[in-house]
């Protein structure tokens, strides 16, 4: 996919992309926190698979995107990330629109970014942290056999996609 790297954004909310404060009950055993209910989601978003990633500080993933699946990330502690969003939905009424948040550690959240919007994040905290994904589609299809649903921005020195804003 070629981008223009003059590509213009505005900053603003994004249409479809969900943020879910997430509540941590605390008590005498430690704490727990629902990441997702079936009756808070849409069909659409319905997890298929989830895997916990463990990222380093100062280290980013990303960007990226995808053509058909929902990603549904979930940021808590021990660490604290800024997330990165910009619309690339051309029929998206927030389209080229960008956010950028810090989520984690101080703002525990589930967020689910749907497919067409370019996503990263990056460890800025000072331990590593854990990002639990539970996307809508299977990795590489059912028994991993299709081709993978994403288009990688972050090797292109020509992107618009710039995390130091």
């Amino acid at each position: 996919m070629q981008l223009e790297n003059n590509i213009k954004f505005t900053i603003g909310e994004i249409e479809g992309v969900i943020f879910k404060p997430l509540h941590i009950f605390v008590d005498s055993r430690g704490w727990l926190t629902e990441i997702f209910r079936e009756d808070e989601i849409e069909n659409e978003f319905m997890p298929k698979m989830a895997y916990i990633s463990m990222t380093e500080t100062g280290i980013t993933r990303g960007p990226h995107e995808h053509v058909d699946q929902a990603d549904m990330f979930v940021f808590m502690k021990p660490s604290k990330f800024k997330l990165f969003l910009w619309d690339m939905r051309k029929q998206s009424s927030t389209y080229l629109n960008k956010i950028f948040i810090e989520v984690g550690e101080n703002n525990p959240c589930m967020v689910i970014i749907p497919s067409g919007v370019v996503h990263a994040y990056k460890n800025i905290g000072t331990k590593q942290g854990m990002v639990y994904n539970l996307p809508n589609r299977l990795f590489a299809g059912v028994g991993k056999k299709e081709k993978v649903d994403e288009v990688r921005h972050e090797s292109n020195p020509d992107s618009p996609f710039k995390m130091d804003e």
